[in-house]
């Protein structure tokens, strides 16, 4: 009862969110074409790339196009509705925050509601199209089985990288301070999450796979759809169950969230 409670109150509030956004038809269409290009200029590099060389540690550039749509679509996913989490470190040192507490409202609820951010539209948007051109070229053998994995894939990459960036946030009660970290954070999943990890050396996969779990976001399941486990240095299992790795990363980070707001002291102390 008290979880459909907030969803009710989510959706009051991306709604009041949303509404705000509105009344600037124009900034919310450049915005979102602001968006699309900036993604497009990385597939565009990529495309060089594989213009120069033919192919990228085996893969086409059929097949990057659909990794890179796939991250591109879970990353959309994630910052539509999470893309305020980047700007905790101004909530909380503004003593925003405090007002959060006194209010019915779960206080993360608040955050992610706090404004809409038009240009995480343009990620989606550019994601899902890349993904949906890539994926007919793409040598898959779809199927409803295959169609459905997909759309657990694009909901568990989103989680994954929402719960690294949660976990980030936390520690906002703690040094006050994120941003730089999540700048890291970015910073890996837009240079690393574009390219197949085979081109990467065993400590890096390893790195990219169980300490960050980037590989869990695109990679491994991209293995799964377009045959290619067999490249795999890690049991082919986990291709097919990182949809999954996501929802449980996701169930950690909130905790963890939960734990260190414990820690949270107002700006007026």
């Amino acid at each position: 009862m008290r979880t459909l409670r907030w969803l009710r109150t989510y959706k009051l509030l991306v709604g009041a969110a949303w509404r705000a956004e509105m009344q600037y038809r124009g900034n919310l269409l450049v915005n979102i074409l602001g968006g699309l290009c900036y993604q497009g200029a990385g597939l565009a590099f990529i495309w060089a790339v594989l213009a120069r060389f033919g192919n990228l540690g085996g893969w086409t550039l059929g097949e990057i196009a659909f990794l890179y749509g796939l991250r591109l679509a879970a990353h959309g996913l994630w910052i539509v509705p999470g893309h305020q989490l980047l700007f905790v470190d101004q909530v909380v040192v503004e003593g925003e925050y405090d007002r959060y507490l006194v209010r019915p409202a779960p206080p993360l609820l608040q955050l992610l509601t706090r404004r809409f951010r038009p240009i995480a539209l343009g990620d989606l948007a550019g994601g899902l199209s890349l993904l949906a051109i890539a994926g007919s070229q793409a040598p898959i053998n779809w199927s409803v089985p295959a169609v459905g994995f997909l759309v657990l894939t694009v909901v568990g990459g989103a989680m994954v990288e929402a719960s690294v960036h949660l976990a980030a946030s936390a520690l906002v009660f703690r040094i006050l301070k994120t941003m730089p970290l999540k700048q890291l954070i970015d910073g890996i999943f837009n240079d690393f999450g574009n390219y197949p990890m085979k081109v990467f050396g065993p400590a890096a996969r390893f790195g990219l796979t169980f300490i960050f779990p980037l590989a869990f976001v695109a990679y491994l399941p991209s293995t799964a759809l377009l045959n290619r486990t067999g490249e795999l240095s890690v049991p082919s299992a986990l291709a097919w169950l990182s949809p999954f790795i996501g929802f449980i990363l996701l169930l950690l980070s909130y905790r963890f969230w939960s734990q260190q707001s414990r820690h949270f002291q107002s700006s007026g102390h």
